[in-house]
């Protein structure tokens, strides 16, 4: 997925690019209005997340010339919630809005909205020889289904969506919790994967998909 940040604060660049580069989305930054039309007449883009207040020109207006040029999903990203600018943005034809100071994963399960509701985000990940639907929850393997719980499945997305990569336990914990509205301690982590690995690999001793580096985390398989 491609993302358009038009932001001229450069830390909140920089700290959100380096976010979503993680979460495996292609970042372009423009700091101002024109930057901005220009790559969106030059290059696709998926998703915009549009800063209101810009050094140079304003995100209303970004927001108008944006649509103008290409039907592209827009997300506000503002310090001011009242209800007026919010209806203004809308009316724009923003699809949502976040308001500063904001979580990045909280962001994250925005975009991830937004990008389902326009009909952008895929549905299906191909993880090993697993299949799994997004929009229906469903998991199969070789054709057939496998039943996950929802902790489960939550951890099996998330590996699945960083694959070739290394995760720490850190980033699991912090992610169950986010996603989950719970505390998972880490021994409860170890036991989650036990069984997701019971379901999802051939060889459960010795799994492929999910592989444990110890003192680390786990390596997940590459595409």
């Amino acid at each position: 997925m491609r993302i358009l940040l038009v932001e001229d604060d450069e830390t909140i660049v920089e700290t959100l690019s380096d976010f979503l580069r993680t979460e495996q989305y292609l970042v372009t930054a423009a700091d101002g209005q024109q930057k901005a039309l220009a790559l969106v007449a030059q290059q696709e883009f998926d998703l915009v997340l549009l800063d209101i207040a810009l050094a140079e020109g304003n995100g209303y207006a970004a927001c108008r010339g944006i649509k103008e040029i290409r039907d592209i999903p827009v997300i506000f990203l503002t310090a001011s919630t009242d209800e007026f600018s919010v209806v203004t943005g809308l009316d724009l034809g923003a699809d949502d809005y976040i308001g500063k100071p904001f979580r990045p994963r909280e962001l994250l399960s925005r975009m991830k909205s937004v990008l389902r509701r326009c009909g952008r985000a895929n549905p299906l990940i191909r993880f090993g020889e697993l299949s799994i639907d997004q929009s229906k929850g469903q998991v199969k393997r070789g054709g057939e289904e496998v039943f996950l719980s929802a902790l489960e499945y939550r951890l099996l997305l998330y590996f699945a969506s960083h694959q070739g990569q290394l995760v720490t336990r850190n980033q699991l914990l912090s992610e169950i919790w986010d996603m989950a509205g719970e505390f998972v301690n880490d021994n409860t982590l170890t036991v989650y994967i036990k069984r997701l690995r019971e379901k999802v690999e051939e060889d459960p001793q010795n799994p492929t998909l999910i592989v444990t580096v110890r003192g680390m985390g786990y390596r997940v398989s590459s595409p």
